[in-house]
């Protein structure tokens, strides 16, 4: 959960090494290189010339890597390609055979840094000159044949990448528009029930108390009888809404999830969250109450508790029971109070909340700050959940 998602560009120290690291496996193809400065009998100038340059080559290599799919121009890309691929002349021109494999990973940062359209001739064009560099070179037609077809075939496998990474982020996207674009129809939803809820309820409570105030000094019964009408009537308006905003408010587990990552990346926690879950056979009402258990837990961490990293975990497990589905909130911080939140929204209130449905919830200091872990019936009918797993 801590690695960086595909499309996602890395936002903290941790995940930018974690990039680093993975990235910079692909050096180990440089040993060529290194070997032949350290024991190619090449003269002291000749090796600091040739250190600097492949630091210089890496560097610039590490600098279109790290950018690619960051919407640069691409004059400003095929002239970095340039430079690279004119450090790998230099030096396969200069110290010998063994510095042909710098062309592998121009072709490579082609790929990654170039839209497919422009990549499919850069490719080739950076597979011919390493072909003419290698027949200039003594002996380096030996290296050819095992040089060509992974810089063709790296060149390409990047813009498959590429276009995998951008097609993530514009599902990224989609996804959070479909889920704006269905918050703001359940607005529109709850106001149309509201307006068609209370326009007749409370137009019929006006008249009626205009009519209750006409009758009152001469009629008080039937002034009475209006009053008890008023109330009525009332009562059925207050049911009714809260039927409406019940329905309106019912939370989804998956849409938490998204929300939860979005407030903890707003206030500077690192959030640690599982993929979208499996929920298949999940009871409506279990999934509900979890999702306002993270929300409420969530909400918590990022007000109060002054953590770094937030960590949460969704998992089914078997009890004695049945099968519940256990919702764990953990972070590093100095400990969530409980205190001083309303009933109605508060871990009072979540306890109220998970026992209507069968569920538990346990709250207190963990060895590294505060964990909440809710745990609610997995299958429909179960009885109430244990304490355990």
């Amino acid at each position: 959960m801590s690695g960086v998602g595909i499309g996602q560009r890395p936002q903290n120290r941790r995940q930018r090494a974690i990039k680093f690291l993975w990235t910079g496996i692909w050096l180990a193809y440089l040993s060529a290189p290194v070997s032949d400065l350290l024991h190619g009998g090449h003269s002291d100038g000749v090796v600091v010339l040739g250190w600097t340059g492949l630091v210089a080559f890496v560097a610039w290599y590490f600098v279109l890597i790290f950018r690619a799919g960051r919407r640069d121009t691409t004059p400003l890309v095929l002239g970095a390609l340039a430079v690279l691929a004119a450090q790998s002349v230099v030096l396969a021109l200069s110290l010998g055979r063994e510095w042909l494999v710098l062309f592998v990973y121009v072709s490579v940062a082609s790929g990654a840094a170039l839209p497919p359209r422009l990549a499919r001739f850069t490719i080739p064009a950076v597979s011919a000159l390493l072909t003419i560099v290698a027949l200039a070179v003594p002996r380096g037609e030996a290296y050819l044949a095992s040089l060509l077809l992974p810089a063709l075939l790296g060149g390409f496998a990047m813009t498959g990448v590429r276009e995998l990474i951008r097609t993530t982020q514009e599902l990224r996207e989609a996804r959070a528009t479909v889920a704006q674009l269905a918050a703001n129809e359940e607005r529109l939803r709850l106001a149309r029930d509201l307006h068609d809820l209370l326009g007749h309820s409370l137009s019929l409570i006006t008249l009626k108390s205009e009519l209750a105030g006409r009758m009152l000094p001469d009629h008080p019964d039937r002034a009475a009888q209006q009053v008890a009408d008023i109330e009525q009537v009332s009562r059925q308006a207050l049911v009714d809404v809260r039927e409406a905003v019940t329905g309106y408010r019912r939370p989804r587990l998956g849409a938490e999830l998204a929300g939860a990552r979005d407030a903890l990346t707003a206030a500077g926690i690192t959030p640690e969250l599982p993929a979208d879950p499996d929920l298949t056979d999940v009871p409506e009402e279990s999934e509900s109450a979890l999702a306002w258990a993270l929300r409420e837990s969530v909400t918590n961490v990022v007000r109060h508790s002054g953590a770094h990293r937030c960590t949460v975990d969704l998992v089914r497990r078997q009890t004695l029971d049945g099968p519940v589905l256990e919702l764990t909130v953990d972070d590093d911080g100095q400990g969530t109070p409980a205190g001083g939140v309303g009933t109605g929204s508060g871990l009072a209130g979540l306890t109220e909340r998970l026992a209507k449905v069968g569920g538990t919830l346990e709250a207190g200091r963990s060895p590294h700050g505060f964990r909440l872990v809710a745990r609610a019936p997995a299958r429909p009918g179960d009885p109430d959940v244990g304490s355990g797993a």
